[in-house]
């Protein structure tokens, strides 16, 4: 049965919507432990080096501060539980019973090996799970050598034959490596045969310990190498109705049809699936990733925006010396906190706008543009989605340049970051359907 409500489906069941809001949706990393190595892994070096201060698994009291303060402070609603490789986590269990109690709905974001036993299926069923994103970065031999385990995708695929058996809900993640292009139109397949709800393909970018140089022109391919195989598998999931989204990749490297599907970091806050930028901003930092040592004061979204560049001079020799009054003098460390906060409220009302979408909008162009080094090409200048669009990461672009950028003509320039992704509609779970549809 079909039917609709104000921008709502309703398809078999399940909810979607083209309304946009912002996430509510936190994150936790709960070391970077695993039992796979996946050439293209953010965290590789940490999961191959025992003595680095992330590898090890945090205690189980840690993690659950952690998940109160999404809530307490964040007011986050939902969380993805990753680790490394949550599962394997020997808490996980209890971790999940505590996110469900204190209202943060828990998904794992997992390779899922370890649940080709369909036991601790059941017990993550029963501790209280909502979803599993799972990893699923290529099919058969080739998934063995991404991941580096032979025999690791015969324990997925059993794994997702026991989420279907118990209804357990899945989304699907795959980066795109080389080595899974020409796979890509069966992994749409497989996500529509196992009931998969949501396709997230994931351009291979050089976020943290792949920022060291394991890049190179023989492991990451040129996105118009990328194009022909994703849009064939956008067009096998949007003719099944399953949703797809592509993060970090320009607009113009794929068909116009899917352009509503690109989520680059202007457009990432309006998924509700993706992570609220607030929290992120706090739990990405080194006391949340830890085994020892306590969590670290939280941040506000203002704080995590305004980088000292952004700031005028005298500003920033006024926060660079309250901050050196505060560590003198600890008595007087949370009024100055107070008032350092309340003059980057102040810069971001007087400079860039009050509303929490511009201070998002603002947060995502930081990162992009400072933290990621993103570059345009020539032709970008003309293009009319310029300013919705990262363009070409910094590291891809010293590889390859940004020249395969191809300028899109609408006919008038476009500054609205949901100009393409106001089309897409988007999975609502049904405790999400009072604020998100």
């Amino acid at each position: 049965m079909l039917r609709t409500r104000h921008k709502s489906v309703v398809f078999m069941g399940i909810q979607s919507t083209k309304k946009k809001v912002l996430t509510k949706r936190g994150v936790i990393w709960l070391g970077q432990t695993c039992n796979l190595r996946c050439h293209f892994c953010y965290f590789l070096d940490r999961i191959n080096s025992s003595s680095h201060p992330e590898h090890a698994f945090m205690s189980l009291d840690k993690a659950k501060k952690i998940c109160s303060t999404l809530v307490d402070f964040y007011h986050n609603n939902s969380i993805d539980i990753q680790g490394g490789e949550p599962t394997i986590y020997p808490g996980i269990y209890e971790l999940i019973t505590h996110c469900r109690k204190i209202g943060l709905l828990p998904t794992l974001i997992t390779n899922a090996l370890v649940l080709a036993d369909i036991d601790r299926c059941k017990k993550i069923l029963d501790a209280g799970i909502r979803d599993l994103l799972v990893s699923v970065q290529g099919l058969g031999e080739t998934y063995d050598k991404i991941v580096g385990v032979p025999g690791a995708y015969e324990k997925q695929a059993k794994a997702l034959e026991n989420f279907q058996q118990l209804g357990i809900p899945i989304r699907f993640n795959c980066v795109l490596c080389k080595m899974a292009l020409p796979q890509l139109s069966d992994i749409a397949k497989v996500a529509i045969a196992k009931n998969a709800r949501v396709v997230n393909f994931i351009a291979f970018n050089p976020f943290c310990d792949q920022a060291s140089g394991k890049r190179s022109s023989e492991n990451v391919p040129r996105y118009n190498e990328v194009t022909p195989y994703l849009n064939d598998a956008m067009d096998i999931l949007a003719q099944a109705g399953v949703e797809c989204n592509v993060r970090y990749f320009p607009f113009c490297m794929v068909a116009e049809r899917h352009r509503k599907s690109l989520y680059n970091f202007q457009q990432l806050s309006y998924d509700i699936h993706e992570w609220d930028f607030a929290s992120w901003s706090w739990t990405g930092l080194t006391p949340q990733r830890t085994k020892d040592g306590d969590v670290s004061q939280p941040v506000t979204l203002q704080e995590a925006t305004v980088s000292p560049i952004f700031l005028p001079s005298t500003l920033q020799h006024s926060v660079g010396l309250g901050r050196r009054i505060a560590n003198a003098l600890p008595i007087i460390k949370k009024p100055i906190r107070a008032v350092y906060r309340g003059m980057l409220n102040w810069y971001q009302k007087k400079k860039r706008g009050d509303s929490l979408d511009s201070l998002y909008r603002q947060n995502a162009r930081m990162r992009a543009k400072e933290h990621c080094k993103y570059a345009y090409g020539e032709c970008c200048a003309t293009c009319d989605v310029q300013s919705i669009c990262d363009g070409f990461h910094g590291d891809y672009a010293e590889l390859f340049g940004a020249q395969e950028a191809t300028p899109i003509k609408i006919g008038k320039k476009i500054d609205d970051p949901q100009y393409y992704i106001k089309e897409q509609a988007k999975i609502v779970e049904e405790e999400d359907h009072g604020w998100a549809c």
